[in-house]
């Protein structure tokens, strides 16, 4: 226990450079308590004193702003920097020499049992406010950008940036994306299908508004705009309905 508490001060003067003296790091790295705390709240967590752990890290994330589940499984020296919002869910599972900065989350991406937080390779660096998500893998030596989510599997010694995260450097080579669908940047596709609706509307309005422009030819209406005309037949005929049976009655 104290060798390992040994090696995560060192691991700080290793990647902090302000730090100055053992003393200093022990009164003023309060990320170091956090860890340690959770070294105790772990082994508890696996003898089956649940609540005790569950309670304890509550405390710690109070004093410290350093959330980890008991559950969650962290590697030697691993180091965290400043610290504040750090969240780390149950099943995740910290490699060796990892580097986590402050308002990084390795959480779930639902209500689902089991493995559902993130895998981190050794000596991996997560920047500020990134947001690894779900039951992937991050492989061993990998950079993650600050404030970039990631949402799949990265292979060993790649750099990820970006909201979602997508690969800009693997092996120490540049990853040039000439197609942007390689992003798999859910918003766009979004945008990108309404902008296609949008044109297939405006074709057949023009169309419609010209009399089908003199080629004879005439368009199919869009399925978005037949699911709005369908819609609206079916309010009017409820609203007939119902002035029907007023006058009935």
């Amino acid at each position: 226990m104290f060798k390992r508490m040994a090696e995560d001060v060192h691991a700080v003067f290793e990647q902090d450079p302000a730090a100055r003296t053992v003393f200093e790091v022990l009164m003023c790295h309060w990320s170091l308590w956090a860890i340690w705390a959770h070294h105790v709240n772990h082994w508890l967590w696996r003898h089956g004193l649940y609540f005790t752990s569950r309670f304890i890290a509550q405390w710690v994330r109070l004093f410290t702003g350093i959330e980890i589940h008991p559950g969650a499984v962290l590697g030697r020296r691993v180091f965290i920097d400043h610290g504040m919002g750090v969240v780390i869910g149950e099943t995740a599972v910290v490699g060796d020499d990892v580097v986590i900065y402050q308002g990084v989350t390795l959480g779930g991406t639902g209500k689902e049992k089991g493995k559902r937080h993130p895998t981190l390779g050794q000596g991996v660096v997560v920047g500020a406010g990134a947001k690894i998500l779900g039951n992937i893998a991050i492989g061993d030596h990998c950079r993650v950008g600050a404030g970039s989510v990631v949402l799949r599997d990265i292979p060993s010694d790649s750099t990820v940036v970006g909201v979602p995260g997508h690969i800009v450097l693997r092996d120490g080579k540049r990853v040039v994306i000439t197609d942007p669908k390689q992003i798999n940047d859910p918003l766009s596709d979004v945008i990108a299908a309404l902008s296609d609706q949008i044109s297939d509307v405006k074709r057949y309005l023009h169309q419609y508004g010209s009399g089908s422009g003199g080629t004879g030819v005439e368009l199919e209406m869009p399925l978005c705009l037949k699911a709005f005309t369908s819609d609206c037949d079916e309010t009017e005929r409820s609203e007939d309905s119902a002035d029907d049976s007023e006058t009935g009655l």
